[in-house]
């Protein structure tokens, strides 16, 4: 018989998160395969529990060569627990390759649901829950993160992303130029643990609070875009959209296009718009 792969959730902050049968798996695994194993030690310790079996590293550095090697332990039978840092496997953490060979292997894959930043973030934004979409972490060029963001600039569900304390003053910027500088979000930092803090606001304002510093785990909620028709999309926002996309890189034929498009325009009115800033300019 073939084993079982468990994705296990670990807690995100506090310990108390843990889910009872996060206890047990640890405990019963034949192998746990973690993202850092000094954390596994660390959560095992404020436990309170011991795992008995083999405890082997699963990180981004070694997880191409060590799928295999877990594959073969589950097609031998073995459970196999995998644990990340914080939160659930595969959501921006390793998992996915584990997950697919397992799949492919025809290995019975199972989870034990555990905390989450994502839902923590999105249920206490304040914005809409109902349709929302995980966008994990931007890239860190700043054109390449302007063109992430112009391709999600129309999504009227409700956006989360992870993003690093240092880079989230230039984030939150790159964000109010393309979604608007009053688009509503909210900067989840530190959930459930002791300084745990929930910044809700316009972008700009957001941004302009985060040129202090700010130091954490960061979760940041996007509201979606608006359900706009062409009468409320003056010329100076078609313009806007058109030189966002110039500078992710767009040519301004194209980019043109696609505001005509997101608009429901004519592009010959988005066009006549550019060039009547040109000429005012």
């Amino acid at each position: 018989m073939t084993g079982t792969l468990v994705l296990a959730g670990t807690p995100i902050g506090d310990i108390a998160d843990a889910p009872p049968r996060l206890l047990a798996e640890l405990e019963g695994a034949d192998v746990v395969a973690a993202e850092d194993t000094r954390r596994l030690r660390g959560l095992t310790r404020a436990l309170g529990v011991h795992t008995t079996g083999r405890v082997v590293s699963y990180f981004e550095g070694n997880e191409s060569a060590r799928t295999p090697e877990l594959v073969e332990a589950l097609a031998g039978g073995a459970r196999v627990l995998l644990v990340t840092d914080a939160g659930m496997p595969s959501v921006s953490d390793p998992g996915y390759r584990l997950v697919a060979a397992a799949v492919e292997a025809g290995i019975k894959v199972t989870a034990v649901p555990g905390p989450s930043a994502v839902l923590t973030a999105l249920a206490l934004s304040g914005l809409p829950v109902d349709r929302f979409c995980f966008e994990g972490f931007l890239p860190r060029k700043a054109g390449e993160r302007l063109g992430r963001l112009k391709e999600v600039a129309a999504e009227r569900r409700t956006l989360v992303y992870f993003e690093a304390p240092h880079r989230l003053d230039d984030t939150l910027d790159a964000m109010a130029e393309v979604f608007g500088a009053e688009r509503r979000a909210a900067v989840c930092r530190e959930l459930t643990k002791t300084y745990e803090e929930v910044k809700r606001g316009p972008l700009a304002e957001l941004a302009a609070w985060a040129k202090d510093g700010v130091r954490g785990e960061i979760t940041v909620v996007v509201e979606g875009a608006p359900e706009t028709g062409p009468e409320e999309l003056d010329a100076a926002e078609l313009v806007r959209r058109v030189r966002v996309r110039e500078e992710a890189g767009e040519r301004r034929k194209e980019a043109i296009a696609a505001v005509a498009a997101e608009a429901g325009l004519p592009k010959r009115e988005v066009f006549d718009a550019v060039v009547a800033a040109k000429n005012a300019s």
